[in-house]
Order: C-alpha cells, then structure tokens, then sequence
C-alpha cells in the first residue's frame, strides 16, 4: 500500500506530518510523491487564515474525483478537522479518515477500520511519541509543548490544538540526541507558546532552563518558534545570552502597534511592555536579528492605529517582519462579535507596511556586508548559478554553487544585500565541514 501526505501550515504541522509519515512506514506503507501513485492521501490541514482553508476545499474536491474514479482513501488531519467547518468538508467531500492534532497516534487503529474513521480527542500518548530522524536532514524540528493558553480574539489555535501540555524533557532530549546522531546540526523547539514550556508540569525545567540543556547537548544550532511577549522573560534572554549554540534570532509577534487594538486582540500587554521586551534584548543580545507577526486591518482598526503600528515598527526597526491581512475565522470571537473591515481598506495599509519592511529590511541587511557569517547551505536556490541556506539570523542567504558542492555548514563573507536577501562567497567552512548528507 501507497501513501501520500500533503502539508499546509506552520512548522507544527511540518513536525506531525513528520511523526504521521514514520507511523505509516512502521506499518508498512511505502510513501509516494504524488496523489496518482497514492492509495491514501492524507492532507494535513491549517485554520489559521482563510487561504489555507480554501486550499484545502479545492484539494478535496479533486480528491473526491479521484476516489470516485478508483476508489482512492482519503485522510484529513491537523487543525482544521478538529473545526465544524472541516467537519462538514470532510463530510461532503467524502473523507474516511479524521484526525484532529490530538489524536495523530490514532492512524494505526484508523486504517484498520473497514468503515470510516474520525477521532478529535486529544491523546496524551502523542506527547510520548518519538519520530525517527527525518533521512538526510541537516535541520529538524522538535515539538516541545502543545497547545496554548492565550485566548487571542482572532485565534483559533486554542479550540483546534487545546490548552498547553508540556513533553517531558527525557523525551525531547532523547529526540535530539537521536538526530544529533543522524547528523542534524540544527534544531528548532517548536510551540504555538515555547515559553510557557514546563509551567503545566511540576518539576519540570522551565523554558529558560530547557534552552540550556538543549544548547550543551553539542548541537552546533538550536532555535525556537513561537514566543509571546508576555512569557518572554528576562531569564529567557539571559539563557540565550550565555548560551552559544542557541541563535540570535527572536521571533516576538506583537500583532499591532496600538493599545487599543491589543486590547481588542486580547493579547495581554501592551505597546509599553513589548517595547521594554525589546529593550532587554538589545541590552543582553545587541546582536540579535529581530522578526514579528504583525496582523493589518483588526476589527475597528483606524488609520490612528494603523499610524501607531508604523511607529512602533520604526522604533523596534525589525529586520523581518510576517505581515497578514485580517482573516475572520468562524468560531473566533473576533469573527461572532467584530465587523470586518472592507478588504480595500486592509489591503491598502499592508501595502504600506510592505513598504515600511521592505525599507527597515534592507537597512539592516546592508550591516551584514561585509561580515563572515556561519551559513547552513539546504541545496539549490531558484537564482540559476546559486546555492541557498540561512545564516543563524535566519536571513537567506545565496552562495555561488561551485562554492558550496553539498550541503552543509560553510563560513560565508556577505558581499551584496537586498531586502530579502544576502549574497555571499565562501570563506571556510566549520570543523568537519561541509557536512554531507547522510547516505542512503
């Protein structure tokens, strides 16, 4: 038996269609690349945004086309089953197996049903689960913590992932130890809130203390996705102070630049407090590469707000920034008690905050001219001629091909900067590099 599985959304749902896929090779199955080779396809859904969800509306009805033309089994897992919008999707586009985040462990039991399958209960055994190492890969994710107990008004993580339940720390040691051995060299802690990690837990580390155990463990890189700015404290930034093999790249979404509309959000600080978050970090970290998720065009958002988002951007000066337009999302409070804005009105100001990126991106790519940076080179970049990876800033960066054969750990002097990109040419490499990939 065949099976394909197709992957929309974050980094967290990278990782479980990671575990999904080592589930169905240990039960047999043989992974194929595409729908017309699969006997089982399995989507792997996002509700985050509209699009995703739209995305996946019109995968179904083409899968549907094919089931009826020979019979093909259809999965769908991730956030969106765990909706009643998806729920009815699923239902008219004639899904037979339904799993919600929670339940991915559920699979076994799924495809050994003669009849169709929905399982939206949260299980605990899949915090216990250990993927194998993904073949070949010189990064990797690892979830630390599901979940989350932040109730933005615009958010429907907390319905679809449930409250936050932290991974025991032997586990995720156990898991990176193993990659470690695979020959990862970077490794990122995922979390729709990492750092909250261990405050469910009694006994647990915190995430303060987890960033050094992961950081001593003679992993050359460690990241981290998703903070919140109101548990990103000072002992957080002093661990990523005193502890060099975690990268100094931040990523604190602040969402909008006006009290008013944080309010609205529901997002639990204000413009103040994230401000003075900003602060210690460039105290502690006067290197350190900041990004943000900023959200355009909230319920009620007037141009006044929007006026003080584009100050704040300014003030923090980000060297990256995810910009989104407002998306309503049934089952939100946003989506049952706020009137959208018109979409002329909300595309018109990320237009505007494009060009506030485009212009603070590009000031802080130029300080890296001139600088040796130690680059993680992936494989091919679309530029012809070109190999790309990322800098531990996370920035793209190119590299002529002939100077980066294979992948692996290269020290890259940046000699031209865009606002998206660095152009770099190679000037070492780490000790034992370039690392190869694994052979088959």
């Amino acid at each position: 038996m065949r099976a394909h599985i197709i992957t929309y959304g974050c980094q967290m749902n990278e990782y479980d269609s990671h575990l999904v896929a080592s589930e169905l090779v240990s039960l047999g199955w043989e992974l194929v690349d595409s729908v017309e080779e699969a006997d089982f396809v399995l989507v792997n859904t996002c509700a985050v945004r509209g699009k995703p969800v739209e995305k996946v509306r019109s995968l179904l009805g083409q899968l549907r086309k094919e089931k009826e033309r020979r019979g093909l089994l259809i999965g769908m897992m991730g956030c969106l089953a765990q909706l009643d919008e998806g729920q009815q999707m699923a239902k008219k586009f004639g899904v037979d197996v339904l799993l919600g985040p929670g339940a991915l462990t559920s699979l076994p039991e799924a495809l050994k049903a003669n009849e169709r399958f929905w399982d939206l209960t949260f299980r605990e055994d899949v915090l216990d689960y250990i993927p194998p190492p993904p073949k070949g890969a010189l990064s990797a994710h690892v979830t630390i913590i599901r979940g989350c107990n932040h109730h933005c008004t615009y958010c429907i993580v907390p319905t679809t992932r449930g409250p936050e339940v932290s991974r025991h720390p032997d586990l995720i040691l156990k898991e990176i130890e193993l990659l470690k051995q695979a020959g990862v060299v970077e490794v990122t802690l995922l979390g729709q809130n990492v750092n909250s990690y261990g405050k469910d837990q009694p006994g647990f580390p915190s995430f303060a203390e987890l960033l050094r155990m992961v950081g001593g463990m003679g992993i050359p890189r460690v990241r981290f996705l998703t903070s919140h700015p109101v548990n990103f404290t000072d002992d957080i930034i002093e661990a990523i102070a005193e502890t060099p093999a975690i990268c100094r790249y931040i990523h604190l979404p602040v969402q909008s630049g006006s009290d008013r509309v944080l309010r609205r959000m529901a997002r639990e600080y204000r413009r103040a407090h994230y401000l003075e978050r900003i602060r210690k970090i460039r105290e502690a970290l006067p290197d350190a590469v900041l990004s943000t998720d900023i959200i355009v065009g909230f319920p009620g958002e007037t141009e006044e707000d929007f006026q003080e988002t584009l100050s704040l951007y300014d003030e923090v000066g980000y060297d990256q920034a995810y910009m989104f337009i407002y998306s309503p999302r049934p089952g939100t409070p946003a989506y049952k008690h706020f009137q959208d804005l018109p979409r002329e009105v909300k595309v018109e100001r990320l237009m505007r905050l494009i060009e506030k990126q485009k212009e603070w991106s590009y000031r802080r790519n130029l300080e890296w001219v001139g600088k040796t940076v130690e680059v993680l080179v992936r494989g091919e970049a679309k530029e012809e001629g070109f190999v790309q990876g990322h800098d531990r800033g996370n920035h793209p960066v190119l590299i002529p091909a002939a100077q980066a054969p294979v992948p692996g750990l290269y020290q890259v002097e940046i000699k031209q900067a865009t606002p998206h990109l660095l152009f770099g040419e190679v000037v070492g490499a780490r000790e034992p590099a370039p690392i190869p990939l694994p052979v088959a």
